[in-house]
């Protein structure tokens, strides 16, 4: 549970969803920066990581 004062106003937040909120916003935007225009590109990044963490 999280508390908010807002406007002099107090709002009680679920704590997860307000910290999922904010890594959501804090990614927005990543995804276009990384030259990934769509979901094939996101599978293709994942199975490069996943190819040099087994390298490794």
């Amino acid at each position: 549970m999280l508390f908010v004062e807002e406007a002099g106003r107090i709002y009680i937040l679920n704590s997860s969803m307000e910290a999922l909120r904010e890594a959501q916003a804090a990614f927005s935007g990543e995804a276009e920066r990384a030259g990934l225009k769509s979901e094939d590109d996101v599978v293709a990044l994942m199975k490069e990581f996943r190819r040099e963490r087994t390298v490794e």
